[in-house]
C-alpha cells in the first residue's frame, strides 16, 4: 500500500510517498528555519505562507522521486493535529484536495503518534508493545505505546517542553535558532557539573516533568553574570543544562520501563537528535539490560515520512476522514 503523506505542523513543509509503514520511496523537506532565524523563533503567519508556497511544489516531486504514478497512489494522510493551527490547516485542506482528486481514503494523523512511528522505519522488526518517550519543540510525553494505534499518556511536561527549552537557552546564549544543534556542540568538552540547575518533581505522579523552573534558572543566570560584568563559561553552561534535561528525561524513563515490565524503550521526536541524550539512554539502556531505539538523525526532526509510516496502522485500523476534517492547535495523544 503507497501513502502519500503530508506534514506541516510547524515550520517544516514535508510530502512523503511510504509503502506498507516500512518503506520510505520518497521523503521531500523544505525547511523554513533560516526564514524563522531572523526572529529567534517561528513566525506562525510566515510558516502557513510559506507552506502554500512550497506543499504543491513538494507533492509533485515526491511523486516523481518515487518513480509511481499518481494512479498507483492507494491513500493520502496528513498530520492534523497539534501545532500551529494555520500551518496545520495548509497540509489539512491540501491533503483533502488530493484525496478527492485521486479518488482514495483520507488518513489523519495525529503528528506525535508520527514521531513514534518514525522508529518503524528505522527499525522494521519493531512492534509494539513498548514504552516511548517523545521529545520535541512542543511536546514532551512518556507514552506507553500498547498496539500501534492503543497508547496511554503516563506523564507528560506541565509547562515548557524540553524543546522549547532548549530554544530558550540558546536564545539567552546568543546563539541561532532553533537552537539544538546549537546548543549541542556548543556543549562539546564544557564541564557539564560547573552550573547546578533545578530537577523538577511533580507531586502526585512521578511520571511528570517540569521545565520553565530550569528554563527560568538558565536566563537568571545569564542576566545576572551580565549585570555583575561577569564572564559566563558558555560550553560549561551549555554542557550543565543539557545535563538537567538528561537527568530528568532519562531516570523517568528507566523507571516507567520497570514498573510496566517493558524491556523495549523507544525515543522520538526532535530532542531526541541530541547527543548527550543519545548516549545517556544508551548507557543506561545497556546497563539495565534494555533494548533502545532511538531513530537517525534524519527521522528526529518533523518528516513526511513517519506520518506515512504511523497512517498505514491508522488505516489497517479503520481510521478515515471526509471533506469536514479540520486542524487542530492541540489535541490528547
Amino acid at each position: 500500500m503507497k501513502i502519500l503523506a503530508f506534514e506541516s505542523t510547524c515550520d517544516e513543509t514535508a510530502v512523503a510517498v511510504v509503502e506498507d509503514g516500512r518503506r520510505v520511496l520518497t521523503d521531500q523537506i523544505f525547511s523554513q528555519a533560516d526564514l524563522h532565524a531572523v526572529y529567534g523563533g517561528v513566525v506562525p503567519e510566515i510558516a502557513s505562507r510559506c507552506h502554500v508556497e512550497s506543499i504543491s511544489i513538494l507533492a509533485e516531486k515526491a511523486v516523481q522521486d518515487a518513480g509511481i504514478g499518481k494512479d498507483e497512489i492507494d491513500a493520502v494522510a496528513v498530520s492534523y493535529a497539534p501545532g500551529l493551527i494555520g500551518a496545520v490547516l495548509v497540509g489539512v485542506n491540501f491533503a483533502k484536495s488530493c484525496a478527492l482528486a485521486l479518488n482514495v481514503p483520507l488518513i489523519p494523523v495525529h503528528h506525535i503518534r508520527g514521531h513514534i512511528a518514525a522508529n518503524y522505519l528505522a527499525y522494521p522488526d519493531l512492534e509494539p508493545p513498548f514504552l516511548c518517550l517523545a521529545i520535541s519543540g512542543g511536546n514532551t510525553l512518556l507514552v506507553d505505546v500498547r498496539t500501534y494505534t492503543d497508547m496511554k499518556i503516563l506523564g507528560a511536561t506541565r509547562d515548557d517542553a524540553a524543546g522549547e527549552c532548549f530554544d530558550k537557552t540558546a536564545r539567552v546564549l546568543g546563539l541561532p535558532y532553533p537552537g539544538g544543534k546549537p546548543i549541542d556542540e556548543l556543549s562539546q568538552g564544557g564541564d557539564d557539573c560547573k552550573y547546578r540547575f533545578p530537577l523538577a518533581h511533580v507531586a502526585g505522579n512521578p511520571y511528570d516533568m517540569s521545565f520553565s523552573g530550569l528554563k527560568t534558572a538558565v536566563i537568571n543566570l545569564v542576566h545576572n553574570a551580565e549585570q555583575k560584568g561577569e564572564e559566563i563559561d558558555r560550553p560549561a553552561l551549555a554542557a550543565s543544562f543539557t545535563k538537567a534535561v538528561s537527568d530528568s528525561l532519562v531516570p523517568r524513563t528507566m523507571q516507567a520501563a520497570r514498573e510496566l515490565g517493558y524491556s523495549k524503550i523507544v525515543v522520538a521526536g526532535g530532542v531526541a537528535a541530541n547527543s548527550r541524550i543519545r548516549a545517556d539512554f544508551q548507557k543506561t539502556a545497556e546497563a539495565g539490560g534494555y533494548q533502545l531505539y532511538i531513530p537517525p538523525l534524519r527521522l528526529c526532526g518533523d518528516n513526511g515520512a513517519m506520518i506515512g509510516a504511523q497512517a498505514y496502522y491508522e488505516y489497517l485500523a479503520g481510521a478515515r476522514a471526509g471533506s469536514d476534517l479540520n486542524a487542530y492547535a492541540t489535541m490528547d495523544l
